[in-house]
């Protein structure tokens, strides 16, 4: 039984003994929901108990695409990371907020709620109870979040290939052109810094307030430039300390000691797809290992080449575990997702020591491989300029076509692709090859 079915079936439990087949079948659908319709199948479950101008998930188990969203377009396409994570911040894990919060670069009322084990944001804008007052609507309105916010942890875990290549495309894609305005950025305000502290300027006053703001500019800028970066990537010992972390409730009970061999302080930091599949790995062998009954002892060691992720991961018990567990079988298609490779040596008496490496780089592909996404040759033509990261009026001139032409091949392209933005379009043409 999935996690998701287990937690309806306490849910269903403990809640009304009879529920509307219509919230029946919204419930159903929202535990099934694919990652790309989440935000919005979410917000119309919870339109009979409240209504909203957008809704926006943010959770980092989903690095390639942090943010799902639905709603008001001014709201969604200016919502930042950066306002997110201190919303995020500020909240308990169980209590929903109501109340003022900077989303979208402007003061909003939002209705905010976390989610304890994925620590997972909702954040809804404009937020108008159905029936004021009721709390009722509250308590659906923090239930379907949760199956939402389920959903999410179990599509990810599932994660085919497809998906994790694309989800490295576009973290890759977000650190890039982050990069680009950050440069861009500071290399404007340190030029207006040194036009400030010329003495030419008569107004020491006025010259030491406005370089005391720009300062601070700049050294917001460049902390949202590294937030962006840490989503994507984690250094490899902080992704083992959370590994530990993961791993205490789950041995603190069993009597079975676990060990942690450190890896090096300076390896090479982990995309974050590779560290989130890593800790799920381990967290599966060892639960696999723990299940035999002649098992006193447990270790797990990480290291990193500089091209892969190296997991080795052993116990001493008597060698029961084989590559046909139904566990371990499933653990070794999760690497496989990641092009990694796990090799299992196992001796009668002697335990099982189990040896997985995960690539850090993608894999490289066929350039241009997009033949399956049956592109007109202008469409074709409309990708690789959105790639070279022209916008419409040029690739309109360059094209000798107009601009509402370019918008109609962009939006068939968006179609054909199934992505919602130029960023995921631009992603996935990175990971098929197309420069």
């Amino acid at each position: 039984m999935s996690a998701v079915t287990s937690h309806l079936s306490k849910a269903a439990v403990q809640s009304q003994p009879e529920l509307p087949w219509t919230l029946l079948h919204v419930v159903a659908a929202l535990a099934v929901s694919p990652l790309t319709e989440i935000a919005e199948r979410l917000r119309g479950a919870m339109l009979p108990y409240l209504s909203s101008s957008a809704l926006v998930i943010f959770t980092e188990d989903c690095t390639g695409r942090p943010q799902k969203k639905t709603g008001e377009e001014d709201i969604i396409s200016r919502v930042s990371i950066a306002e997110l994570d201190a919303l995020r911040s500020a909240l308990s894990d169980e209590e929903p907020f109501f109340g003022e919060a900077e989303i979208a670069g402007e003061s909003r009322a939002v209705l905010a709620l976390k989610h304890a084990s994925s620590h997972a944001l909702l954040v809804v804008t404009d937020p108008h109870p159905a029936e004021p007052g009721d709390g009722t609507g509250l308590e659906m309105v923090t239930y379907l979040w949760h199956v939402a916010a389920r959903r999410i942890q179990e599509k990810v875990a599932d994660a085919p290939p497809s998906y994790l290549l694309e989800s490295r495309a576009a973290s890759a894609e977000r650190v890039r052109v982050t990069a680009e305005l950050t440069d861009l950025h500071s290399t404007t305000l340190e030029t207006l810094l040194a036009a400030l502290r010329s003495s030419s300027l008569s107004d020491a006053a006025a010259r030491s307030t406005v370089t005391d703001l720009t300062a601070k500019a700049l050294i917001r800028l460049r902390t949202l430039s590294d937030r962006t970066t840490d989503l994507v990537e984690e250094p490899v010992a902080k992704a083992f300390e959370r590994l530990r972390e993961d791993l205490r409730p789950l041995t603190s009970f069993s009597g079975v000691e676990v060990q942690f061999i450190e890896p090096p302080l300076n390896g090479r930091a982990l995309p974050g797809e590779v560290a989130h599949a890593a800790r799920a790995i381990v967290r599966g062998l060892v639960l696999a290992m723990m299940e035999q009954s002649d098992i006193s002892r447990i270790r797990t060691q990480w290291d990193c080449d500089g091209e892969n992720l190296l997991i080795n991961v052993r116990d001493d018990g008597g060698g029961a575990l084989t590559a046909d567990t139904p566990s371990i079988s499933g653990l070794e298609r999760r690497v496989k997702a990641l092009t990694g490779q796990l090799r299992m040596d196992v001796m009668q008496g002697w335990g099982a020591d189990i040896f997985v490496s995960l690539p850090l780089d993608l894999p490289t592909r066929p350039v241009g491989d997009v033949a399956g996404w049956n592109l007109a040759a202008r469409e074709l033509e409309v990708l690789q300029h959105l790639v070279a990261g022209h916008r419409n009026r040029t690739i309109a001139s360059t094209l000798g076509i107009s601009e509402n032409t370019v918008k109609f091949h962009v939006r068939n392209l968006f179609k054909k692709l199934e992505v919602g933005s130029r960023g995921e379009a631009i992603a996935l043409a990175h990971s098929n090859g197309l420069r």
